[in-house]
């Protein structure tokens, strides 16, 4: 794939470097259209941060600064005149006249440098591109683990406000049987104190999706957080129906740090070639024009070193094991693609286990127990204690679907990171 990248002709890299801009001015409109929005999805959040998020624009930069270094690689070498003169103020006549002389000349490159020169640097820009490449899908998984972090935490703010709320009408109901002297002063001492406990997991709820909210902001590139920031997304995360294999497959075809190593191999065997050829000697060529008194005459010359010591073997050497090495990092770095597909897949498949059950079982389980528990307390039949006990279940059990939820969310948008694919449905 990289020697076609490495072959374009001019005209291809300017066709390529045009729709290159196309894409990040449309990334650009979308950003100024997204700003003005409160309320944003999460492909919207990626397509903000592609176009705003500071860290990215850098290595954008980065990017474009290795690719000018093609333009100074393709330089020839440049010719040079001389002129110069004695004498100017004597006549024809004078035993030693005036005098002056005219020259130019050039270095003439041998060993095709210009064109080894221009494979390495062609064969960089592929290697920082997926360098590049990379740090977008840093940025990206980045982005959506914010995001994954912003909607559980709205849940649990939403879930914590939900059992206050409903709290408060029962401790109200308690103080009402306490007033009527229908419960005992220890019981509604006991439920009120519980009320503590609710009014705690709302503050920290609240603090959790503010301090969301701003991390995913400052990802989005905001100078400063905006209160009426909001998001849309699911709470329940997406079944996968890819199999192992297959995200292994999509790794190694797309993951943007395999491509550098495979970039990087192409600039090892550019500079080998170059290597030679700088071991070859280049001839200069000067031609001039004298002219003494009223003679005329015109001269050359050809001067070519003559590497008898200095053949650029070391270079040669270093350059040929730094080839050698590229080629085992290569083969690192396509075990580490499997290894890193199986490691997140694995993961993927137990916080999925989980949050299945919890979604399909327990949450309906705990809701059932705690109805049943709080229709037997309000009608007599379950002490206060009991009561109280299945209403701990009930948060808890809520609290650890929703993190259940959030781990299986996180997992997702690590195999998307590992196989450099978007998964999400």
């Amino acid at each position: 794939m990289f020697d076609a990248a490495l072959s374009r002709r001019p005209w291809e890299y300017s066709l390529h470097r045009s729709r290159r801009w196309l894409s990040l001015l449309g990334l650009f409109l979308t950003a100024l259209t997204l700003h003005a929005q409160t309320t944003i999805t999460m492909q919207q959040a990626v397509d903000l941060a592609l176009a705003k998020n500071p860290t990215l624009l850098a290595a954008q930069q980065t990017f474009l600064s290795v690719k000018a270094q093609e333009l100074q690689a393709g330089v020839r070498q440049n010719p040079y005149f001389a002129a110069a003169g004695s004498n100017l103020t004597e006549p024809d006549s004078n035993g030693n006249p005036y005098a002056f002389s005219l020259g130019a000349g050039r270095l003439f490159e041998r060993g095709e440098k210009r064109r080894w020169r221009l494979d390495t640097a062609r064969s960089t820009t592929a290697e920082t591109d997926a360098q590049y490449q990379l740090t977008v899908q840093q940025t990206v998984l980045a982005v959506r683990t914010a995001f994954t972090n912003l909607i559980i935490a709205k849940a649990a703010r939403k879930l914590a406000d939900d059992n206050l709320t409903d709290f408060k009408k029962e401790v109200n109901i308690g103080h009402d049987r306490y007033t009527a002297g229908d419960l005992a002063k220890l019981d509604f001492e006991r439920l009120d104190l519980q009320l503590a406990q609710f009014e705690t997991d709302e503050s920290n709820a609240i603090v959790a999706a503010e301090q969301a909210s701003e991390q995913l902001q400052v990802l989005l590139g905001s100078d400063k957080p905006r209160p009426d920031f909001d998001v849309a997304g699911e709470v329940v995360p997406p079944p996968l129906t890819l199999t192992m294999d297959d995200l292994e497959q999509k790794g190694l075809a797309a993951r943007p740090d395999l491509k550098a190593a495979q970039a990087a191999v192409a600039v090892a065997d550019a500079q080998v070639k170059l290597a030679y050829a700088n071991g070859t000697a280049d001839p200069t060529v000067e031609a001039d024009y004298n002219r003494n008194g009223t003679d005329n005459s015109l001269g050359f010359s050809f001067n070519i070193p003559i590497r008898i010591f200095d053949k650029n073997q070391g270079n040669k050497s270093t350059a040929k094991f730094v080839a050698s090495a590229s080629r085992f990092t290569v083969t690192a770095a396509h075990n580490q693609v499997v290894s890193d597909v199986d490691q997140a897949y694995s993961g993927y498949i137990n916080s999925r286990v989980l949050a299945d059950r919890y979604n399909g079982h327990y949450l309906a389980e705990a809701k059932d127990v705690l109805d049943i528990a709080k229709f037997s307390y309000d009608h007599g039949g379950l002490a206060l204690i009991d009561y109280l006990d299945a209403l701990r279940d009930s948060r808890q059990v809520n609290a650890d679907a929703l993190s259940a939820y959030q781990q299986t969310w996180l997992a997702i948008h690590q195999l998307s990171f590992v196989t450099a694919t978007d998964l999400i449905p």
